[in-house]
């Protein structure tokens, strides 16, 4: 198991420009149904594709090039920095009206990171090479990135709907930390609740991304197994462990000083 990530894929892929270009079909047969049943899509999935493309050929170029290099680990790492930073700030785009939301997003994306890397380098599981630093990252911040989002769109959420709770729950004395333990776990749950039901039918309704792509590759199911298992488990801890810190962390942003409720949970 002691190999990059995926390698049989790159070994034994015979994809080019030409299967790129062919592929457009499927991009073609959404454009004419979206003109048939007038679903005025056209522009936004062109432009979306455009801007795959785009990122994705940069994102090949600046692995090739990072890959390649003498300190290919040391730009590994500055790579998963950089997109813990990217998806700290999206996730802050999602919900702007929550005041100091960065940092706990920030603490819970590199918790989930860290948690996740330091459980598959350590054991053996994959070696500490430059492709795996990057890829096992991505993997997981991209997976996590929903739930995070929903995270701190339902910590926006309960504290708005369960306001009269919340301020009634002040009333008869109890203080901040009472009143987040209350919250919290019905929030966690309901962002982490996608994922788990996800893992639940895997296999059965849905065959995941890294199993078949290993598939297609021509590797031995039993081994395309085991690495979607791998991956499948450090995506539902990581997705429990920064959904569990964003909202743990940013409920306290719910409160002012003075123990009041911040104006964010008002509606505007």
């Amino acid at each position: 198991m002691n190999h990059p990530i995926f390698c049989f894929i790159i070994a034994s892929a015979d994809v080019g420009w030409l299967e790129l270009l062919a592929s457009l079909a499927l991009l073609a047969v959404t454009l004419v149904i979206s003109a048939v049943l007038k679903l005025q899509i056209e522009k936004s999935v062109i432009a979306a594709s455009f801007r795959a493309a785009i990122q994705l050929l940069a994102v090949g170029f600046l692995f090739t090039a990072i890959f390649d290099h003498d300190l290919a680990k040391t730009w590994a790492w500055i790579w998963v920095g950089l997109m813990i930073v990217i998806a700290t700030l999206v996730v802050e785009r999602r919900a702007p009206e929550i005041g100091g939301i960065r940092a706990p997003t920030f603490l819970s994306v590199s918790a989930s990171v860290a948690t996740t890397l330091g459980i598959i380098f350590p054991l053996g599981i994959f070696d500490v090479e430059a492709v795996n630093i990057v890829v096992i990252a991505g993997i997981t911040i991209g997976n996590i990135m929903p739930a995070t989002v929903l995270a701190v769109q339902e910590l926006q959420n309960q504290f708005r709907l369960r306001k009269g709770e919340v301020e009634s729950l002040m009333a008869l004395g109890a203080d901040m930390t009472k009143i987040r333990r209350f919250l919290c776990p019905t929030i966690i749950k309901l962002a982490i609740t996608q994922q788990i039901e996800r893992t639940k039918v895997v296999g059965l309704i849905a065959l995941p991304g890294a199993m078949t792509g290993l598939l297609l590759a021509g590797v031995d199911p039993l081994d395309a197994v085991i690495i979607q298992l791998i991956v499948m488990y450090m995506i539902l801890g990581g997705t429990v462990v920064t959904a569990s810190i964003v909202v743990w962390f940013g409920s306290r942003n719910a409160f002012t000083t003075d123990q009041r409720l911040s104006s964010w949970t008002d509606f505007s």
